[in-house]
């Protein structure tokens, strides 16, 4: 199913880079996180989180890159899998013909999964559907909710440090709790 994803050109005409799918995931995952779609830097180098967001994430989670590359025990499967191309404020949204013909194909491959980290609002829509908030604060909010199944998280880009700056209760209260389900889910994987 990789092989099939990362060859997929179904979006070629719409993607100013071009395709490049990127993401990792095994059968045996315990973990999966889901954003939005690459940005330039994971478009040019193939390695998912391979930018100032992933080092943002991985200190969110307590991993070092060893283990957050893991694909054995998670897995990253964003909704869409290429660059989508730049709107007037950041990325557009993710190509909708990506999750509509992969995400049902290739979601139930991974059984293990136990927690998925939904970050931003098009994973959080997807993997919360009604159950979501008004807005993503009000979602990341509410995280008690849906976890320890879902973790629903603002995009960790450094685009969004005015978001982190009105909300210290994220860094206070979601990230430890996080870390302690990572931790003991990754645990579970050994």
């Amino acid at each position: 199913m990789l092989v099939e994803i990362r060859a997929c050109r179904l979006c070629e005409a719409h993607l100013p880079l071009g395709p490049r799918p990127v993401l990792r995931a095994s059968a045996t995952a315990k973990l999966l996180i889901v954003g939005q779609a690459p940005g330039t830097l994971v478009h040019g180098s193939g390695v998912p989180w391979d930018d100032a967001s992933g080092v943002r994430l991985r200190g969110w989670l307590g991993l070092d890159k060893a283990a957050f590359y893991d694909e054995t025990k998670i897995g990253i499967v964003p909704m869409g899998f290429c660059y989508p191309g730049r709107g007037t404020s950041g990325d557009l949204p993710p190509r909708p013909e990506c999750r509509a013909t992969w995400h049902p194909r290739l979601l139930p491959l991974l059984p293990d999964v136990t927690t998925v980290l939904a970050i931003g609002q098009y994973a959080q829509a997807y993997f919360l559907g009604e159950r979501r908030k008004k807005t993503l604060t009000e979602t990341v909010q509410a995280w008690r909710e849906y976890a320890p199944a879902v973790f629903p998280l603002p995009h960790p880009s450094p685009r969004n440090v005015g978001w982190f700056m009105h909300n210290p209760w994220f860094e206070k209260e979601v990230v430890p709790a996080l870390r302690q389900q990572v931790q003991g889910v990754l645990g579970k994987a050994d």
